[in-house]
């Protein structure tokens, strides 16, 4: 592992990971998921090998299947150590949680959206829990290139039992990480998380 990747995995095990999906009013806030530390995992559906895409940070990110075209934000770490999440803004956009791997450098890249985004309605994940494997992913790269995933799994899980170890953990291939709230809505929170598992093509690259 890198040591960029592995203050990453670092990072993220200590912050946990939030995303914030008010249904109600549009403050800026997240919600806390569980967080445990993490170990090398590797998640399964292969597509076949690719190989690894330099370090370049995404800046837009297209899923056919269900109608996404978004620019991609870079997202940090708020002053309580936090995963820090999109504006709740009327132009919903999705963010690149930056101390994790660019989209198609190996090991997991996250990106956070939300489901709903208050008094302006869908948020760009709203459909995210739609995605079937095979579903393509395109990230646009700041170098001017792109990278193609195809979707492994798509996992609704409660947020009490936020599966850190397999979000963040170290896996051997380029992988990306969707994630954004999900289930029944109680008062202004949803209980659950969405979380697409994808990996990069063999073609991934273009």
């Amino acid at each position: 592992m890198s040591p960029y990747s592995r203050r990453a995995f670092l990072t993220a095990a200590g912050a946990g990971l939030l995303a914030g999906c008010s249904g109600g009013d549009p403050a800026d806030r997240a919600d806390r998921a569980a967080s445990t530390t993490p170990s090398a995992t590797h998640s399964g559906g292969a597509t076949g090998a690719a190989r690894p895409l330099e370090r370049s940070a995404p800046v837009a990110l297209r899923i056919p299947a269900i109608g996404v075209d978004t620019p991609v934000v870079r997202l940090g770490l708020q002053a309580d150590g936090s995963v820090e999440v999109p504006a709740v803004t009327a132009d919903d956009r999705a963010g690149w949680y930056r101390y994790s791997p660019t989209p198609g450098q190996t090991g997991p890249s996250v990106l956070l959206g939300h489901v709903t985004v208050g008094k302006y309605g869908d948020g760009v994940f709203r459909r995210l829990d739609r995605l079937r494997p095979g579903d393509g992913i395109t990230a646009r790269l700041e170098n001017g290139t792109t990278a193609e995933f195809a979707v492994t799994a798509v996992r609704t899980v409660g947020k009490k039992e936020f599966p850190t170890t397999d979000v963040y953990g170290n896996v051997d291939r380029p992988e990306l990480r969707l994630i954004t709230c999900g289930g029944p809505l109680t008062g202004d929170e949803y209980r659950d998380n969405v979380i697409v598992f994808a990996v990069l093509t063999p073609a991934g690259e273009r």
